[in-house]
């Protein structure tokens, strides 16, 4: 996988990986969006998942999940029964504090205006105006995928817990048995019944009543077949996850070899560095980022969601403050916007490292700072780097004039921007 995305991303460049991303999207969305209109269907008859899993079991559902009291219910009616029977909280009631919540909405909002690879997207079209209906398109694109991400997890978790709960390991479901071999699920009878059976606490744990593990990096691509849909729609899903990965690690790429090439060291170490040179080194830099990209895949830190709350989280500490400072801050100047930045990314990593691998025991809303996890922990930095920039600003020499007037320019969509000289 490693080797794919580094030949994918090294020889295919900035303009046809924008063509192959387009198709890409269209394999991710489809894989994505079918699974969910089927389920949809399957157990509600509303062939709208956004709207469907608010819906009413229907007799096909109830056929579906092996219970025909479940007819005529609502479908998170259902779940949050079935939470609470197996001692967890309703599904609805939400585990996290609402502060927390509120944060790590926050934190994904203004972390995805600051990543790099969304960000280098808008130089791939030639005009301002082209730049702004592209974001408007791409929120769209965005907000279909997104809003239908709550959907699939009702859909998952109901099918996940109906098919497996209270089941007899000997009539276990193909797809137990069939993610059981590669480890991501498992099953221990810690009471000696022969019945796979879900509740509160860890499943390696002898003094909790848990007997299932699932990894939670599965649950899309084994959704399909919880629900027993056709092996081709199970095809299609996996189709969608290597499209995905592929498109996001691209990117990333991308802009991380151009960084390091052209930015760092065409920009500052060596000037005069030749096209051949600059382009060893883009190379050079993608093949170190994939190797730690794999490392950090072998080992992750956290399950795919936590991770990307994290990478946000980074990404709104750091490049999010600069971008609207420089927006609508014509005196935010390089030193205000170093020193902001290096203030969010440490604070943030720092929080991030203790509770995740310092001291994972503490990390809870018990000892978390205001009740704010790391997943939302960007927000608080993102307001540090606003705060340090601002300040830094106010005692560090202004932006030469040219420079401020280029920033007023292009607010102001037709109008010729002439750039500043070279050196400023």
């Amino acid at each position: 996988g490693m080797a794919l995305v580094f030949f994918y991303a090294t020889l295919g460049g900035m303009k046809g990986i924008t063509y192959t991303q387009v198709a890409q999207y269209c394999v991710l969305i489809t894989a994505y969006l079918i699974p969910a209109i089927f389920i949809s269907m399957q157990l509600t008859g509303n062939p709208i998942p956004q709207l469907g899993y608010g819906s009413a079991i229907n007799a096909a559902g109830a056929e579906m999940l092996q219970d025909p009291a479940t007819q005529g219910k609502y479908l998170l009616d259902v779940l949050n029964g079935i939470q609470k029977d197996m001692g967890f909280g309703a599904y609805t009631s939400g585990a996290r504090p609402r502060i927390d919540v509120w944060f790590i909405t926050m934190s994904l909002m203004i972390g995805t205006a600051g990543l790099p690879h969304i960000l280098i997207r808008f130089f791939t079209v030639p005009k301002m105006r082209d730049a702004r209906s592209s974001a408007g398109w791409a929120l769209l694109f965005i907000a279909l995928l997104y809003t239908t991400a709550p959907a699939i997890a009702v859909f998952a978790r109901t099918n996940f817990i109906k098919s497996i709960h209270n089941v007899e390991y000997s009539k276990a479901p193909s797809w137990f048995k069939n993610w059981e071999k590669t480890k991501l699920v498992g099953w221990k009878d810690k009471n000696g019944d022969g019945i796979m059976q879900i509740a509160k606490g860890a499943w390696d744990k002898p003094d909790t009543k848990n007997e299932v593990k699932i990894d939670q990096d599965i649950m899309v691509l084994a959704n399909p077949e919880i629900a027993k849909l056709p092996n081709w729609v199970v095809g299609l899903i996996g189709a969608g996850g290597l499209a995905a990965a592929l498109s996001t690690a691209a990117g990333l790429l991308l802009v991380i070899s151009a960084a390091i090439s052209h930015d760092l060291m065409k920009g500052i170490v060596k000037p005069d560095m030749s096209e051949k040179e600059e382009l060893i080194w883009a190379r050079a830099a993608a093949g170190v980022a994939v190797c730690i990209a794999g490392l950090f895949g072998i080992y992750p830190p956290g399950f795919v969601a936590q991770v990307v709350a994290f990478a946000f989280g980074l990404a709104a500490a750091s490049f999010f403050p600069c971008i609207l400072m420089g927006i609508f801050n014509k005196k935010a100047n390089k030193e205000g916007a170093l020193a902001g930045m290096a203030v969010g990314i440490i604070f943030v990593a720092a929080y991030i490292i203790y509770f995740k691998f310092v001291n994972p025991a503490f990390n809870n809303k018990d000892h978390w700072w205001f009740g704010i996890s790391p997943e939302g922990i960007g927000t608080v930095g993102a307001a540090l780097n606003f705060i340090v920039m601002y300040v830094v600003g106010k005692f560090t020499p202004e932006p030469p004039q040219e420079i401020q007037d280029l920033v007023g320019s292009l607010r102001y969509p037709g109008k010729l921007v002439v750039p500043p000289s070279a050196g400023h």
